[in-house]
């Protein structure tokens, strides 16, 4: 049995190439839910959503978000309606004392839906529309998740990393903001000074995720900071990670991620950007997979292979060297 802590696009690429050593039965993945947002009245669980459509087989796998095809006709249509009556584009937060009224499950990450910030297709929609319906009529996010991976047909089991609000905020020169502002609606532009994940002191881990902790771990080639960090920021979380098998993977080349601004975030955290900087971020790492043209040394295992992913069989690849860290660490 393997978990996988997944976030953004780097573990669900590394998940394709998965069967190559475990069957989909010993499969779980723990998502990321620090970047769900609330936009215009819908509940948006992008990482999720990510795993939903790559195990549905309808991923757009030119943007490793959304559904291959979709069509943005609503979403047009909210940008033309904005624009024709006069109204602000852009992320717009709704007041700050509408963060914290209505769905507990949205709190601190509510965005109005004027001219809506965030691309949305109008098949992912009705995904966003349905799982908001069922949060509405009282269902636990990760009962709602289980009810979406079964009408997609999964075969790996998806759970969010928490049924409770946890919010990733990004404090920049600009103010805060939450990171789909800053990332998705800004560009990643503004310096990052601090990030922040709101809520998880309260938060608790999802039914199963604890659990799950217990079999091996292979952490994905995911953002250290806002894919990843949340899910260590809940309670009981690293304790269960220092008390099994963890194998991680390097999101970096060198001191380059493959994509995002998981450098920045990591300076600002205090953490040294680039592949030397993932001992402080999982400290409780047994063994690291890094690319074979990455000169760290780690005082621990390390498995050198080509990390990037372009396609299956990279992978595919990347899968078979942590599997050999694994046997180096079991």
């Amino acid at each position: 049995m393997v978990t996988f802590l997944s976030g953004g696009t780097g573990t669900p690429k590394m998940l394709d190439g998965a069967a190559v050593a475990f069957s989909p039965e010993e499969i779980t993945v723990v998502a990321n839910t620090g970047d769900d947002v609330e936009i215009g009245g819908l509940f948006v669980s992008p990482d999720v959503d990510t795993l939903l459509f790559q195990g549905g087989g309808v991923l757009d796998r030119e943007k490793w978000w959304g559904i291959d095809g979709d069509t943005h006709r609503t979403h047009t249509a909210l940008r033309n309606v904005a624009s024709a009556a006069g109204l602000p584009d852009g992320p717009q937060y709704l007041d700050e004392e509408l963060q914290t009224v209505g769905r507990e499950i949205a709190r601190w990450r509510r965005f109005s839906g004027v001219a809506e910030f965030m691309t949305i297709g109008d098949r992912d929609r009705a995904v966003h529309v349905t799982r908001t319906s069922l949060l509405d009529q009282g269902e636990t996010l990760s009962a709602v998740t289980a009810t979406l991976a079964d009408a997609f047909g999964l075969t790996i089991d998806v759970v969010p990393m928490s049924d409770d609000p946890v919010a990733s905020l990004v404090h920049t020169d600009e103010g805060m903001m939450h990171f789909q502002e800053f990332w998705v609606g800004r560009g990643g532009e503004p310096a990052v000074e601090n990030v922040e994940f709101r809520g998880s002191s309260k938060a608790e881990p999802a039914p199963g995720v604890l659990e799950s902790l217990e079999d091996t771990v292979i952490v994905g080639p995911s953002n250290p900071i806002t894919s990843i960090g949340p899910m260590l920021s809940l309670p009981g979380v690293g304790d269960a990670l220092h008390d099994t098998t963890v194998v991680a993977v390097s999101p970096f080349l060198g001191d380059e991620p493959f994509s995002g601004p998981a450098a920045d975030l990591m300076d600002a955290v205090g953490a040294e950007p680039g592949t030397r900087g993932l001992v402080a971020a999982y400290p409780f790492a047994d063994a690291f997979v890094v690319d074979e043209n990455d000169d760290v040394a780690f005082d621990r295992p390390t498995i050198r292979t080509d990390i990037r992913i372009d396609g299956r069989e990279d992978a595919a690849r990347v899968v078979r060297a942590a599997t050999e860290a694994i046997e180096l660490v079991s």
